[in-house]
Order: structure tokens, then sequence, then C-alpha cells
């Protein structure tokens, strides 16, 4: 990449990476739900995610799914059906676990690390992403391009991870500060699992590339 290829790349991933999307929304929710440590654990679990479609990208794979009517499906209804399990196990947590700090307390960090690595990968709106974004600051046909792809999709991480940790962390102190003030009421996980569910319903109507 010329200087100026990667000058445009960085601004655009800054970009991206401050916009709301699906990622953020799962990052912001984490935090105010269940704490600062557990929005920049989802923050690290949604990056491993990147990394692992940007394997996939450098490979071949993404374009592969795509192409293929029933593979793209499949990623898109067990990501969708993912989520709103997440969602409706959030909003019926046991009879008892009336406040939020309960709820976290039987939920691990790697659990919500696992869980937001899950949710990344079967996101066939990340498989999309690649295969629009990144074509662009690139030569396809040149013999670097997978070593290519997986270098923009490392830089794509380095800068858009400190800005997702950074939200996290910030919900966090802000669902904190809110569940104290309302005596730690319900509203976690209410919010939490309603955006699941939403998550979840928007993936099942992804559409696949035309």
């Amino acid at each position: 990449m010329s200087e100026s290829s990667l000058a445009l790349f960085l601004i655009a991933t800054l970009i991206l990476a401050l916009a709301p999307g699906p990622d953020l929304l799962y990052i912001t929710t984490r935090g105010l739900s269940q704490g600062a440590m557990a929005g920049l654990i989802s923050a690290l679990g949604v990056h491993t995610g990147v990394l692992i479609h940007t394997i996939i990208a450098s490979l071949g794979l993404s374009a592969l799914i795509t192409s293929s009517t029933m593979g793209f499906s499949l990623i898109k209804y067990a990501g969708a059906a993912y989520l709103c399990y997440l969602g409706i196990r959030t909003l019926f947590c046991s009879k008892g676990e009336n406040s939020t700090e309960q709820c976290i307390s039987k939920t691990a960090l790697k659990k919500v690390f696992y869980q937001g690595v899950i949710t990344d990968v079967l996101n066939p709106k990340v498989i999309l992403f690649f295969l629009a974004f990144f074509p662009q600051f690139i030569n396809p046909s040149s013999p670097s391009a997978q070593i290519d792809i997986f270098m923009l999709g490392l830089t794509f991480v380095l800068v858009a991870f400190p800005i997702d940790a950074a939200v996290g962390l910030f919900a966090g102190s802000v669902g904190k500060q809110v569940n104290h003030c309302k005596q730690r009421m319900q509203w976690g996980k209410w919010m939490a699992g309603s955006a699941f569910i939403l998550l979840g319903i928007g993936t099942a109507f992804t559409a696949p590339p035309s």
C-alpha cells in the first residue's frame, strides 16, 4: 500500500470505529448492564472475532461463504439464533436474581469473552464488510494480496480496539452510577436482553451479496 492509501484506510477505520453498529451496541450493553470489566472483556472478545474474520478473509473463505446461499444462510441464522438466545437468557434470570450485581456474579468474564467472539464470528455483516471494505485498499490480483488483507485486519483491530475498550469502560462507569441511583433495579438485564434480541432480528434479515 502507498502512504496515501494507508492514511485513507486509517481515517476510514477511525470513522467506522466511532460509528454506531452491532459490535459497539453489544459492548456498550455489556458495560452498562454488567460493569466496566465486562465491557472491556466484551470488546476483547469482539476483536478476537475480527481477527478470526481476518484469517478467513485472507484465505479467501469469506468470498466462498458469500457465494454459497446455503453457507451464508447457515451463518446468518446461527448468529441470529445465538443473539436471541442470549437476549432471552438475560431477560429471564432465575427468580430472586433481581439485581444486576447478582446476574453479574454468575456470569464469568471468560463467558463474556467467548460470547463476544461468537457473536462477531457469526455476524454475516462482518463478512460482507471485509469483502466490501478491504479490497478498496489492495490489489486483489497481487501475489501478496492475502498478506495485505491480513495486515489490514491487524491494523483495523489496533485502531478500533482501544476505542471500543474505552466505550466499554465508560459504559460500565455510567451503568454503575445508574444502578446506584435506582437502587439496583432490573433495568440492566431488560436493556441488555432487548438489545441482544433486536441484534438477532437484524442479523436474520441480513441480505446476501447481490
